[in-house]
């Protein structure tokens, strides 16, 4: 059980003194390694890419040069090229991004079959993001290795400073992933990797639209002979598709990389800002609430080359929000006023021997909040705050990933241990393997065990409409995997079979119309059990096909789920937010093609979707009636036109202007137009 803090016993005392004198040593070794860089240089990766220096000196023959040349993923803690992931990551690379008709990173990730989006507001308002029937809190949000997930809750997660035009690659990694990015990657992980500019250049974009949009983007990047150093900045408005609607968006980053002799050092720093009408977001009951967020972090991270790889990174993000219940009445208004810290360092190590490449590290990360709502009264008051909440998660990991000419075998486990559980420290196995039975065609299966602790809303926020509950416990998953890979030059695919046991799932559920959201963990013994197929196919059609037709690609994805669980009470439940709220069917299709023009193409893309579950629907702010999901089917298009340097868009978004919710009660927009122009200077 979620334990009241108490006096700590001789075992916890010994267990923190040396997991702090243990971080300690890690601290020095990271300021000295981070700051002065001497600790980062490696006189063996001076003239080789750290990468496949690993590679060529383990394997030898057993990884070609094709595979040598693929993007490396963050599907273990070993770097291993995508052909030798044993998950399914999904990889939106920026060509895709650049052909999709959107105006943020959670429009886009619509497009990938296995990425369930619950959209309360567009253009990157506020969505969450789950995968493989999980919820929003339970997938890791990482912005170039940094996991950024906001323990408040999972609807900030995406409060962070990145535009579109900054970003190199989205990777997706599904499936119990705590081995490798933390506990709180309960159903896997979203890793947004940025460009590293190979020279200096200037980019600038603008954009309008329908209902008042305005949005403009500018990146610069300036390259010297040992150094990269890019600044970007994004803004964007509108007055929104429906009554308080409205927003007000605003990123800042920059980001520097120094080379010390094949060695690298990164630092970021980033600052995001959200006002905006949030129309229903909580509560129906509410349809006037605002809210205001504001995101600031900072990183530095360092990374070797050569046989031993030693990545030493330390992190810190502050999140603000203030939250009206009803906006501008200052009468009725109600005010929540939050200010949540993170504060992260981990070291991690590589090393590239006869049998493969083993992996071994630790993390130490600490999660604050002062709020007027959420933690624990306060003897004194700190400004506006009266509450304040803390905790400390410790972890320590190793994994080796064993690699022959066509088998790749990673085993491997993270010993975990929260302050806020006294006395409870787990281990959580992970065996993934990967074997190729041909040139293009590859066998994969995995079994992996996570972890998820309470958000600090799951744990403490009490309204009018919602009771949270401060005795929850930490959530428990293991996911078992397997399916197989096909690639060449013309055709990418894969198929996939998963199934998921949760123990101790942390719901909002509402028994009646009546009654206040409350926040719980399914019943003692109560296993929800989500199984489901993934595939996805990728056709280079200007490949395939002789040259002078229009196509380039098409692209085709489809995930299934359904759970079940062992209780009567998982038959006959209450209204569900989050458990029992999942995607049954996803299908997705993407089409690109020229039209007429030299440079002129067309990128189409539909998804259908089809969401079990149910909403109390509102007829009006009191009555209300439980309403099952529809199934909805939408279209969006890009039209892009490149002459030379600028690109001319054009975006249809739900071009047939259907009506349909992602979230109950909050009416998604009906068809959209905007477009802009976009220009590069190299």
């Amino acid at each position: 059980m979620y334990k009241k803090k108490q006096k700590k016993s001789i075992r916890f005392k010994r267990f923190v003194c040396k997991s702090y004198s243990v971080f300690n040593s890690l601290q020095k070794v990271i300021t000295i390694g981070v700051l002065s860089g001497s600790a980062l240089v490696s006189a063996h990766a001076a003239s080789v890419n750290p990468v496949e220096k690993i590679y060529v000196e383990t394997a030898k023959d057993s990884i070609s040069q094709k595979e040598l040349d693929e993007i490396v993923v963050t599907a273990s803690k070993a770097d291993l090229p995508l052909s030798r992931a044993a998950k399914i990551v999904t990889v939106i690379t920026k060509q895709e991004i650049e052909c999709a008709p959107v105006q943020s990173i959670q429009d886009l990730l619509n497009y990938a079959a296995g990425v369930d989006v619950l959209q309360r507001g567009r253009h990157g308002v506020q969505a969450d993001i789950s995968l493989r029937g999980g919820s929003f809190d339970q997938v890791a949000i990482l912005l170039n290795g940094v996991n950024l997930t906001n323990p408040q809750t999972g609807h900030y997660s995406f409060d962070i400073p990145v535009n579109l035009s900054d970003i190199e690659r989205i990777e997706i990694v599904k499936g119990s992933s705590s081995l490798i990015f933390g506990a709180s990657a309960f159903a896997g992980a979203i890793n947004i990797i940025t460009q590293k500019d190979s020279e200096t250049n200037l980019y600038a974009k603008a954009e309008g639209g329908m209902h008042n949009l305005f949005g403009a983007e500018a990146r610069g990047a300036y390259k010297t002979n040992r150094s990269v150093h890019r600044l970007s900045a994004g803004y964007s408005r509108s007055d929104g598709y429906i009554a308080n609607s409205d927003y007000n968006i605003a990123n800042v980053l920059w980001q520097s990389r120094f080379d010390i002799d094949g060695s690298n050092i990164d630092f970021q720093l980033g600052y995001n800002d959200k006002a905006y009408g949030a129309n229903t977001f909580y509560s129906a009951a509410y349809p006037n609430q605002f809210e205001n967020t504001q995101s600031v972090f900072a990183s530095v991270k360092g990374e070797t080359g050569g046989r031993l790889k030693i990545t030493p990174t330390l992190y810190w993000d502050r999140h603000f929000d203030e939250y009206q219940l009803i906006r501008g009445d200052e009468s009725a208004v109600k005010y929540n006023h939050h200010r949540g810290d993170v504060f992260g360092m981990n070291l991690n190590f590589q090393y590239a021997w006869t049998l493969g490449i083993l992996s071994f590290g630790g993390e130490f990360r600490n999660e604050g909040i002062l709020s007027t709502v959420l933690g624990k009264a306060m003897p004194n008051a700190i400004g506006k705050y009266t509450k304040n909440y803390n905790r400390s998660n410790i972890s320590q990991f190793v994994e080796h990933a064993f690699l022959w000419d066509n088998i790749t075998l990673s085993i491997g486990g993270l010993l975990n241990y929260n302050t806020a559980i006294v006395n409870d420290f787990s281990f959580y196995p992970s065996v993934n393997t990967s074997f190729r039975i041909a040139e293009a065609t590859s066998l994969f299966a995995s079994w992996n065990k996570a972890t998820r602790m309470p958000t600090f809303t799951d744990l403490f926020y009490n309204t009018p409409t919602h009771i949270g509950n401060d005795s929850l416990i930490a959530e428990k998953n293991q996911s078992f995997e397997a399916g197989i890979k096909y690639r060449n030059p013309y055709v990418n695919g894969s198929i996939s079979l998963f199934y998921n046991i949760g123990e101790n799932l942390i719901d909002w559920v509402q028994p009646d119309a009546s009654s206040k959201w409350q926040a719980i963990n399914l019943p003692a013994g109560e296993k929800l059990k989500t199984k489901g197929l993934e595939t996805t196919v990728s056709l280079s059609l200007d490949r395939i096909f002789e040259e002078g037709q229009p196509f380039h690609s098409l692209q085709i994805g489809y995930a299934y789920l359904s759970q079940t669980n062992n209780s009567e009470q998982g038959i006959n439940n209450p209204v569900s937010m989050y458990v029992r709220n999942y995607l049954k069917n996803k299908l997705t299709a993407t089409l690109n093609h020229d039209l007429f023009l030299k440079g002129l193409t067309v990128s189409w893309n539909f998804r259908f979707q089809d969401r079990a579950g149910s909403y109390q629907k509102y007829i009006d702010k009191t009555t209300s009636v439980k309403t099952k999901y529809s199934p909805f089917s939408v279209l969006d298009v890009k039209i892009n036109y490149i002459h030379k340097n600028a690109n001319f868009f054009v975006n249809l978004n739900n071009i047939f202007d259907k009506t349909y919710v992602d979230l109950g009660n909050i009416p998604q927009p009906g068809f959209w137009l905007t477009g802009g122009i976009a220009y590069q200077i190299r």
